[in-house]
């Protein structure tokens, strides 16, 4: 237990090390609160930090400053120019990069480096990248954020949307990671085989196999029992990689290379277009959210356009009794209006059934995308029947994968 305590009390005093070097230190307020995983052990073991920072500093008095200044347009002559509509054309410009997203993408970095500083301090091999998968290159799909709600509903045994959507995409990653990891097995076992063979003829697979086979059935004849079935099993092997080799026309070792070529593009193409959808997904399902909300609301932010609402008290007091509306209304208006919409009427109906088609899309592609795991399976198969007729053929072959061997075995030890 005392372990524990000194674990936390070291992670919180790291996290204020951060709050202090990247906010106080430009004169930031924060407010900061650290969560633990509850007590159930079922519980996420997810401790985190959350960091609430204004965007509008303070003044040496302590009273609110400016959040943003104007900069007027000016002409040749050096003289402040209208708009059309008489009024003074400027440009308002913040007075602080608080809540610029440059801004918080370096906050983002900086917690990594820190953080992964700390890792190397404690001679651990683990990191963090502040990155999307996106922009570090990895066909992975990203995880919805769920929320306290949907947490305690997935806690109580209660299935959620949400819920449902990461439990798939983490087994989709998990896919994915799985077939990266057996292409690249695949591609340096070609290449060794390229390196040890160096015969100007090309290597037939079916031979291969067919000898492969013929092994097999040597040790199935050794067997007191179940020969006759060992061998049938070996004759079935046999059939099913020949005629997936036909199917897909591979002869060759080289054949067999550029189909794994082939296949990772494949791969990547389809993880990729998927990837693109669930993005255009996401945003078609904030605009019908935004707008169903503006929608709602609407009503309610008019009202202040009322004849009444022009003496001042009565305003105010609309404004106090519907200020959450209000401000949720303004909010989704300004980002309905940033997305290039501000008409009242939104295409609801079209964003409705342009995200179904996408979602049928998305559907189909990964019902496409399912089988290439069986195919690599496959592939993976033939390797190992191929390079057990090699390592018997080419002695040089088996020394060096044994070598590699040993050099894993070490790397390990250390």
């Amino acid at each position: 237990m005392k372990d524990e305590k000194e674990k936390l009390k070291e992670n919180i005093e790291y996290a204020r090390q951060f709050v202090r070097e990247q906010f106080l230190s430009v004169g930031m307020i924060v407010d900061f609160a650290f969560h633990l995983p509850g007590k159930d052990e079922n519980d996420i073991p997810n401790p985190h930090f959350h960091v609430l920072v204004p965007i509008r500093p303070l003044n040496a008095d302590g009273t609110w400053g400016a959040k943003q200044h104007r900069v007027y347009n000016l002409d040749e002559n050096g003289q402040r120019t209208r708009k059309e509509n008489g009024q003074w054309d400027f440009i308002a410009t913040p007075t602080t990069d608080w809540g610029r997203p440059e801004t918080l993408q370096k906050w983002r970095e900086e917690w990594a480096k820190f953080i992964n500083s700390k890792f190397e301090e404690k001679g651990l091999d683990c990191r963090i990248d502040h990155r999307s998968y996106v922009d570090q290159g990895l066909n992975l799909l990203p995880t919805v954020h769920e929320g306290p709600q949907v947490r305690k509903m997935e806690k109580r045994g209660i299935r959620t949307e949400k819920g449902d959507l990461n439990r798939w995409i983490k087994k989709f990653n998990q896919m994915y990671k799985s077939l990266q990891t057996t292409i690249a097995a695949l591609k340096e076992w070609i290449q060794e085989a390229k390196e040890i063979l160096k015969e100007p003829e090309e290597v037939y697979l079916v031979n291969l196999l067919r000898d492969c086979q013929d092994m097999r059935n040597q040790v199935a004849s050794t067997y007191q029992k179940r020969k006759k079935r060992a061998k049938i099993s070996n004759m079935k092997r046999f059939n099913d990689e020949c005629n997936y080799l036909l199917r897909r026309n591979i002869n060759t070792l080289s054949e067999f290379e550029n189909y794994i070529f082939f296949l990772n593009e494949k791969i990547s193409t389809s993880v990729s277009s998927m990837n693109e959808k669930k993005e255009e997904m996401k945003k078609l399902q904030q605009l019908i959210e935004q707008a169903k909300v503006y929608q709602e609301l609407k009503p309610i932010a008019d009202e202040l356009k009322k004849e009444k609402y022009k003496f001042k008290k009565i305003k105010e007091k609309y404004q106090a009794e519907h200020e959450a509306e209000l401000r949720r209304f303004y909010m989704v208006k300004r980002k309905l209006k940033e997305a290039g919409f501000e008409k009242t009427s939104f295409p609801l109906k079209a964003w409705e059934k342009e995200f179904q088609q996408l979602e049928a899309q998305y559907s189909e592609e990964y019902e496409a995308y399912k089988p290439l795991n069986q195919d690599l399976k496959m592939l993976y198969q033939i390797k190992g029947d191929v390079d057990k007729v090699m390592r018997e053929l080419h002695p040089q072959f088996s020394q060096k994968a044994k070598t590699d061997t040993q050099k894993s075995e070490v790397q390990e030890e250390r």
